[in-house]
């Protein structure tokens, strides 16, 4: 399990610098829509802008989360409003001043062809379409890292973890509806022709806009509900990250782990959290050089957590189902098989993350996903094998009988 945990903060460390990342490449498209846009001189901010840009949204996210628990439960309740607000209004306003409206035949059946990836396959389109909902639906585990500032932590912590999965379905798909209704030219959407220079969303906000009104400020203003959205997504990862880093410290299961321990008066692990935000802005730098490379990292991030959440289930179904002792929250006589179904999926998207996503396939459009994955888990339990099954003797418990 040494193995697993050690993977799994990487992974979560990347997962934060993927949100941070993609927050600054949001600011960049509003900053290029709002001084002109793509095609009227607007403002590009270069790669080392968005690096600083990337740079003050963790800086941010750290002094949040040095704040007592108090102020960080208020922020976060104010995400969790801001989140559902803000979808309801997306989801109703886009499509209402679009001039132009997709048919329900458009919305339900219509695959993506003319993509300019080389796929034309229906059913390959539509397995490649399933990873989108895989990117978003991480961090089940959040609840849990912060079980140790949670009344009735047994049953709240599953609870959490359950009522934000069926909310995300719920509202998650109603915006999809919201935003596909108005889209009618998909490839121009992608086009690095476009207002947006090519990022989908912006320019379905901007055009539904423009189109009816004249001016896109509305849809600038929309992109700043989204970017609200992500920013407090991001302020959560830094707060599970430090969770994490703080209980493995805990259990000794990192370098100088006397030092992430470490809680301030407040109790916040604070050394933990600076760590976060440090180790999440220094993966952000491969984006200088390749931003292929950094896209890569988080398609590895994701299916590598991915891996780690699948691989205590399935411990779970086989070694420790006799002995397993369930919590006040379980599943009963369904446990084993929800189990099982949560292992055979993770294996098949696993699979998917792994398909090229561009034919012909070089050395340039190689999915170098499955390579690296493998690759950082043979470093993992080699680290177990030569080091760490020598000294670690599983987690520390802070009960006592």
């Amino acid at each position: 399990m040494h193995a697993v945990t050690g993977a799994r903060i990487l992974l979560q460390w990347a997962v934060t610098t993927s949100v941070d990342y993609s927050l600054a490449q949001l600011i960049q498209v509003i900053i290029l829509l709002s001084t002109g846009g793509n095609n009227g001189g607007g403002y590009l901010a270069s790669k080392y802008e968005v690096i600083a840009i990337h740079a003050a949204i963790l800086l941010s996210h750290a002094l949040i989360n040095s704040l007592p628990i108090a102020w960080l439960s208020f922020f976060g309740q104010f995400a969790a409003a801001w989140n559902m607000l803000g979808v309801f209004v997306l989801m109703i306003a886009v499509p209402a001043v679009a001039t132009e409206r997709a048919s329900a035949k458009f919305v339900f059946t219509n695959f993506n062809t003319d993509n300019g990836a080389g796929i034309h396959s229906h059913v390959y389109i539509f397995l490649l379409g399933l990873l989108m909902s895989q990117y978003t639906l991480l961090g089940y585990d959040a609840s849990a890292h912060m079980t140790e500032e949670t009344k009735n932590a047994d049953k709240n912590g599953p609870i959490g973890i359950i009522s934000a999965i069926g909310i995300s379905i719920v509202v998650g798909w109603g915006y999809i509806l919201g935003v596909t209704f108005a889209v009618k030219d998909i490839p121009s959407l992608l086009s690095p022709d476009n207002e947006a220079g090519g990022y989908a969303i912006a320019q379905v906000f901007y055009q539904a806009f423009k189109s009816r009104y004249g001016s896109g400020v509305g849809g600038i203003v929309c992109l700043g509900i989204v970017a609200v959205a992500i920013y407090f997504c991001g302020m959560s990862s830094v707060t599970s990250n430090s969770r994490m880093a703080y209980a493995f410290s805990r259990d000794g299961a990192m370098p100088l782990s006397s030092v992430w321990h470490k809680v301030n008066e407040h109790e916040v692990p604070i050394n933990a959290v600076w760590l976060s935000a440090f180790v999440s802005l220094c993966m952000a730098l491969p984006s200088l050089g390749s931003l292929v490379a950094f896209q890569a990292m988080v398609s590895i991030a994701t299916i590598g957590l991915y891996i780690a959440y699948a691989l205590p289930i399935f411990f779970r179904v086989t070694l420790a189902r006799k002995h397993f002792v369930p919590g006040p929250f379980n599943l009963g006589r369904y446990g084993v098989l929800v189990g099982w179904v949560a292992v055979l999926w993770v294996v098949t998207i696993t699979v998917l993350f792994s398909l090229p996503v561009m034919y012909p396939v070089t050395r340039d459009t190689l999915n170098y996903t499955p390579v690296a994955v493998g690759g950082l888990f043979i470093l993992v339990l080699t680290s177990w094998v030569v080091s760490a099954r020598h000294w670690f003797k599983g987690p520390v418990t802070n009960l006592s009988g």
